[in-house]
């Protein structure tokens, strides 16, 4: 039987297995990534490290390297930094930091690896319900004040996409013992590393920010991504886990996509560029079906909204190799929802195509 408790997207082996084919047949709208092949560059530093065999060796084990490029690109001292094996590693020890205080506040509908990880370490949580008929496609103020000490943030926010004010994130920084800020689907966002947290870390010391790279370079089997926070916070949760976190192909590319800031300038240019593109060409599609109700998004996935069930669309479309992300996992969510993520312009024409034939 499937675990349904911490389900994610992307489960595309499993869809794969279940229905015979191979990974390249399936469309994945069910995980928010980008759906560009890798940069040319990286590809060639793939074959050098094969073919220097570096693998040979143990990785660098305090990633020194990989910190100050981080560093450099944020303007953030490297001590602060403390790179994982992709965002989820770094949520898991951000739970143990979490745990020290006396209770958690988690907005929901929200990511359930954030769930998972305070009950790794048997932390006190709740959930607090998010307004769910307020998305817009702009940046708005935060909308909770929940008494907790901690509170964990995604900006923009998972599932919704909605986009969250830097200055209203600031004042709860304020008024919490720890605030978690989620920024795994900021670089992607357009306008959105202007609401980043990241500079506040050299003011506050009870901020810790997470990001993603697998997302934004559509390398998400590398496993990739950075916590920027206290160096204090930093060298506590390092001390503690394994002693080789990231393996050594990971901590090169993490060097080559980020030494080169007009590269890594000009490939989030193009991911802007389509997602402005491609997200109002295919809301609006999917507007002309009555039956469903599209929400507004900042990022590159959307919420759909029907009076039913949207099981039977959601395998039917499985059935015709389009994965959606069924929302029932979600906390204050339900199979009557439902959430895309943005293809190619050719892929995203078959997914409305194949939904509207759905409702005709």
């Amino acid at each position: 039987m499937k675990n349904l408790e911490f389900q994610h997207g992307g489960n595309i082996h499993y869809f794969a297995e279940k229905f015979n084919l191979s990974l390249t047949e399936i469309i994945d709208a069910s995980a928010s990534i980008v759906p560009f092949p890798i940069p040319y560059f990286l590809k060639d530093e793939f074959y050098i490290q094969i073919k220097n065999e570096s693998f040979r060796y143990y990785p660098e084990r305090n990633l020194n390297n990989l910190k100050e490029i981080i560093g450099s690109l944020h303007n953030i001292d490297p001590c602060c930094i403390m790179p994982g094996n992709g965002a989820s590693e770094i949520i898991t020890w951000v739970g143990y930091e979490a745990a020290k205080y006396k209770v958690n506040c988690l907005p929901a509908p929200g990511f359930v690896d954030y769930e998972r990880a305070l009950k790794c370490w048997q932390a006190k949580y709740f959930f607090m319900e998010l307004p769910k008929n307020n998305f817009k496609n702009i940046k708005q103020s935060f909308p909770i004040k929940p008494k907790s000490d901690v509170i964990w943030i995604t900006n923009p926010h998972n599932p919704t996409g909605q986009l969250w004010d830097r200055k209203s994130l600031e004042e709860l920084i304020k008024n919490y013992k720890l605030v978690i800020c989620d920024e795994a689907f900021l670089s992607l966002t357009p306008n959105g590393e202007n609401e980043s947290l990241i500079p506040l870390t050299k003011k506050f010391d009870n901020l810790i920010v997470i990001r993603s790279l697998t997302k934004l370079f559509s390398i998400p089997g590398l496993r990739l991504g950075y916590m920027i926070s206290s160096q204090k916070i930093c060298q506590n949760l390092n001390n503690l886990r394994d002693p080789w976190p990231l393996n050594s192909f990971a901590i090169q590319t993490g060097i080559k996509l980020l030494s080169n800031k007009e590269e890594y300038k000009k490939w989030t240019m193009k991911i802007h560029n389509w997602i402005n593109t491609e997200k109002k060409w295919l809301t609006d599609e999917l507007k002309k079906i009555t039956q469903i109700k599209i929400h507004e998004s900042s990022t590159n996935f959307f919420l759909i909204e029907s009076q039913y069930s949207l099981m039977e669309v959601i395998n039917c479309l499985a059935r015709k190799k389009i994965l959606l992300r069924e929302c029932s996992s979600f906390k204050f969510l339900d199979d009557k929802w439902a959430r895309i993520s943005l293809q190619t312009h050719e892929k995203n024409q078959i997914i409305a195509k194949e939904i509207y034939k759905l409702f005709l």
